[in-house]
């Protein structure tokens, strides 16, 4: 089984000089522009469950996860890579419904499939690289970030771990239009507040929330050699109602340390937070804190105490 049933779409200023077909693609970067690769892991078991998850949610989220590092960096995604490892008994409906979520992706995100390979294997494997652009010199990193600029966060966080554990805690067959488990299922990575903000330069700093606030913001201080401090009843928690939460289930958790989100983390200059709308397209974007000289990152509480922000996100070998 071979690409066959995924035919290429060419998409408006595409860079896909030869595609699906040959022993390689070609890709052709647009002068003045520099390429962004990226690849990712989705695998059966770490990622998804088989007997859980709808065969086109993992389509889309497949190539989600991945298209968001591009967004991440305020690029462009222009095409993709499919390596596939599948039994034989998932080459049917499972392969179709699959790539039929993976199709829905490809239009939405305008990047299209330029090649790959499948093999037979008793577990799904799905490895995703994505290639897209940016304008020279715009592709907004982690490393920027300084003292005094302001911390934002796109949308809400904690949504898509909710939407993980009430798939879990359900019996029977999934519904996969249910908002409570739209964004685990169905992420949107912010590929227009990311052009956005690097062709603006707005964004100091960026990166995308994929293992959670309280480990990923460590990351992004790492790179810039700095500290944080982030306001406890800044963060935007999850849209829940008091008959969603379960007992024990802390919204302040899930947003601090559930992943999966794919929202930007971003940190912009004092100067220029006026700039910044309180939302984007329908994405409500939130200060959450500030950056600070030392290499610590406090959690702020109401009453002006603080304590460290613990790492408690995904971590594949915790």
């Amino acid at each position: 089984m071979g690409m066959a049933k995924f035919p290429l779409r060419r998409f408006p200023g595409g860079s896909i000089a030869l595609g699906i077909g040959d022993d390689a693609a070609l890709f052709r970067p647009k002068p003045g522009r520099e390429v962004i690769l990226t690849c990712d892991w989705f695998l059966e078991g770490t990622h998804f469950l088989r007997d859980k998850h709808p065969p086109q949610a993992v389509g889309w989220k497949c190539l989600a996860r991945a298209v968001s590092d591009v967004a991440a960096m305020g690029g462009v995604p222009r095409c993709f890579l499919l390596s596939l490892a599948l039994p034989a008994t998932h080459t049917g409906a499972w392969l179709d419904r699959f790539l039929k979520g993976l199709r829905r992706a490809s239009r939405a995100f305008e990047c299209a499939l330029a090649g790959g390979d499948t093999t037979k294997h008793e577990e799904i494997l799905i490895n995703v690289t994505v290639t897209g652009d940016a304008r020279a010199g715009r592709a907004v990193r982690r490393s920027g970030a300084r003292p005094g600029d302001a911390i934002y966060v796109s949308g809400r966080l904690g949504e898509a771990e909710w939407g993980h554990r009430t798939l879990k805690w359900r019996r029977g067959p999934l519904n996969d239009t249910d908002p409570l488990t739209k964004k685990h299922l169905y992420p949107e990575p912010r590929l227009a507040l990311g052009q956005w903000l690097a062709e603006k330069r707005m964004a100091t700093a960026m990166m995308d929330l994929s293992d959670g606030l309280s480990s990923d913001l460590p990351r992004l201080c790492r790179a810039s050699g700095v500290g944080a401090r982030v306001h406890l009843g800044r963060i935007p928690l999850p849209n829940l109602s008091v008959t969603d939460l379960k007992p024990g289930i802390d919204p302040v958790r899930l947003a601090l340390h559930g992943g999966d989100d794919y929202e930007l983390l971003f940190t912009v200059a004092r100067r220029s937070m006026s700039r910044i709308p309180r939302s984007f397209h329908g994405v409500r974007l939130t200060p959450i804190g500030e950056i600070t000289r030392d290499y610590e990152v406090q959690l702020m509480r109401e009453d002006g105490s603080g304590q460290l922000l613990v790492p408690g996100g995904w971590d594949p070998f915790r």
